[in-house]
């Protein structure tokens, strides 16, 4: 066991999250000042003394991402400068994570861009949830423990079906890119697999969807990552619906629900939708009838306790 106290400090993104997080923990978050000067400049004041503690800053880069992203660097750069003993950055919904190649010339690599500015202010280690890409891992030369929303989605799913057949039941991935996800989550349910493939005619734009699989009579699972703008997942919740599905449910680990999404969500054929807390909801999204939000504290917190007391993070990956 670490002898070290635990140090939670969290910026403006999630402040519920962070709290729900050291309920779990059973400390106090760390207090800090943080504030804007007359120019947007974002000023931060760390007020607690944390030479030679072990810190945890949480701090999603959700929208405003780039307001969020400042005040995290800002917070690690206090903390570099404050002789702590190890900092942990906490990024339950890492942003610019889609942006990870470069598919055309003259465009950066931003999550990598991303990955080394955070490191540059400094960290000693990286705690997320389901990155986009499994390869921003490599992005960083400090250890990143990539969580997944499984411990949180899989028994929710089982309390929902528990009173159907499983062999009723069908995990569906949106595109080919989400299909290895799908099959973890269908071999812990002992369910079948099926995925839509996806054309594109421009950025953001479907022209067509085909489903692979066999969706009749059964109830669908849609999963993904995120929602952004959901229109990708409301297209196939209708489609899964002609294709004869009798009902739709929908799991993204980041509701980030820009836009149009609300209203696309509203409009589509899901019965409902989980999401995690990773992303703090604004209240038109929590009125929501079909849209639900899953703590991932538990979650957060168990890795945080193991970090600390340096055991192992990887028994948290499956469930």
């Amino acid at each position: 066991m670490n002898n070290r106290s635990i140090t939670i400090i969290s910026g403006n993104a999630n402040k519920m999250l962070a709290e729900n997080i050291c309920r779990e923990l059973k400390v106090n978050m760390a207090p800090s000042k943080i504030s804007k000067f007359n120019d947007g400049e974002i000023e931060i004041e760390l007020v607690e003394n944390v030479r030679g503690k072990d810190v945890f800053v949480i701090q999603p880069t959700s929208p405003p991402t780039n307001d969020n992203f400042m005040e995290l660097c800002l917070i690690l750069d206090a903390l570099k400068r404050s002789n702590c003993w190890k900092v942990t950055v906490v990024i339950p919904y890492y942003g610019y994570g889609r942006q990870d190649k470069k598919l055309k010339s003259r465009v950066p690599i931003s999550a990598r861009a991303v990955a080394d500015m955070i490191q540059a202010v400094g960290v000693d280690r990286i705690l997320t949830v389901d990155l986009h890409s499994n390869q921003i891992q490599g992005y960083f030369d400090c250890p990143v423990d990539n969580l997944f929303a499984s411990p949180v989605f899989v028994p929710h799913i089982k309390k929902q079906i528990s009173k159907k057949k499983y062999d009723e039941i069908v995990i569906v991935s949106p595109d080919a890119g989400g299909i290895e996800r799908a099959t973890f989550y269908a071999k812990r349910l002992d369910c079948s697999v099926a995925m839509f493939y996806k054309k594109r005619s421009a950025p953001g734009a479907i022209a067509q969807m085909t489903l692979l699989g066999d969706v009749v009579g059964k109830t669908a699972i849609l999963l993904d990552d995120m929602i952004d703008t959901a229109g990708t997942m409301c297209e196939a919740s209708n489609a899964l619906k002609k294709n004869g599905a009798v009902s739709v449910v929908g799991y993204a680990t980041h509701g980030l629900f820009s836009g149009p999404a609300l209203d696309r969500i509203e409009e589509s054929k899901f019965d409902s939708i989980y999401v995690t807390n990773s992303i703090l909801q604004a209240k038109n999204i929590l009125m929501s009838k079909k849209i639900k939000v899953l703590s991932c504290a538990a979650l957060l917190g168990a890795a945080i306790r193991n970090i600390h007391n340096e055991t192992s993070v990887s028994e948290l990956f499956f469930v």
